[in-house]
């Protein structure tokens, strides 16, 4: 039997099935190189950051059986809130592995929600091990970030309102829209939902696996000696045959950004914007603000996909990129 694959229509019906759980994040316009773009603001959405999106479309399909058994999620905040906010909403007990050095901010969250936490060592540990473990335990449903064809429609959701808000205020589909990418589940689903646009992921250097698969024509790995980064959301190892395939037939193309860059779109998304975006959230901004992505069109829209940032981190960069500007 062929295994199912992400699709338009899933896309579409999981942008319906979940209109009331999740916010209609706004799409700002901003001004670069004489040009009007286009920010979705994935930062305003409910937990912080677009993952609630694809976990509520995934909780939502859970029989009354698996609700009952509860879920498993591995997350280093993000994914994990997105899932422990949709869990409690349906009722659903909900367990995450989470590293040990996943930002203060998030494991908050996640358990103000919530869910029970485990923590793990992402550098000697493996979460996906301990997380089939505890569901094999318990009975749980395991939902994983993004290698799962109901958490990629659901992700894809802002795909949907990105063209309809496009045509909304510019009276026109997006050209090209940039995207921050972990495993790839939020730009596979903007690709299934706008097949017409350029879609371009965008990744920390050193983690740019979505890039380096693109270019080698099937996935590959982050290398053992990848730098560290703060972009902590976008700390993927692996993308998965999911995601790589539906953006390979997309025909995205991958960018790689340094963590400088991240730290100057922050700044810019705090003095343009008035937005709080985490690093990882921030990388798509980068892009086109360091010139990495080619000349700017009108019709370029930028996704601010998460805004989960520990306030004192927050605090140092931007103060640290003020006082470069003052120089």
């Amino acid at each position: 039997m062929t295994e199912r694959e992400p699709s338009p229509d899933g896309v579409a019906e999981a942008a319906k099935r979940i209109a009331g759980e999740v916010t209609r994040t706004p799409i700002l316009p901003f001004e670069w190189q004489g040009k009007r773009l286009w920010a979705k603001a994935e930062c305003l959405q409910r937990g912080g950051s677009f993952k609630i999106r694809g976990a509520t479309n995934r909780l939502m399909l859970l029989s009354k059986e698996e609700r009952a058994r509860g879920v498993v999620a591995f997350s280093s905040g993000n994914h994990a809130q997105g899932v422990a906010i949709a869990a409690r909403r349906l009722g659903i007990a909900a367990t995450i592995v989470m590293p040990s050095d996943a930002p203060a901010v998030k494991r908050d969250a996640t358990l103000a929600a919530g869910a029970t936490i485990v923590a793990y060592d992402r550098y000697s540990e493996s979460r996906e091990e301990i997380a089939a473990r505890l569901a094999e335990e318990s009975g749980a449903t395991v939902v994983p970030s993004f290698d799962d064809v109901d958490i990629i429609e659901g992700q894809g959701s802002a795909g949907v309102e990105i063209g309809e808000q496009m045509r909304e205020a510019a009276g026109s589909s997006p050209g090209r829209v940039l995207v921050p990418c972990g495993g790839g589940g939020l730009s596979a689903g903007i690709a299934l939902a706008l097949p017409e646009a350029e879609i371009v992921t965008v990744e920390p250097e050193g983690w740019d696996d979505m890039a380096r698969s693109f270019a080698a024509g099937a996935p590959v790995p982050v290398p053992d000696d990848a730098p560290l980064t703060r972009c902590d959301a976008l700390q993927t190892k692996l993308v998965s045959p999911l995601t790589y395939g539906a953006l390979r037939r997309s025909g995205a193309r991958g960018l790689a950004v340094s963590e400088r860059e991240v730290e100057r779109a922050m700044a810019f998304a705090a003095r343009e914007l008035r937005l709080v975006v985490e690093p990882g959230g921030a990388v798509a901004l980068a892009a086109v603000l360091a010139d990495r992505a080619g000349p700017v069109g009108a019709g370029d829209v930028v996704v601010l996909s998460g805004g989960n940032v520990d306030p004192l981190v927050y605090a140092e960069i931007i103060r640290a990129q003020a006082a470069e500007t003052l120089r």
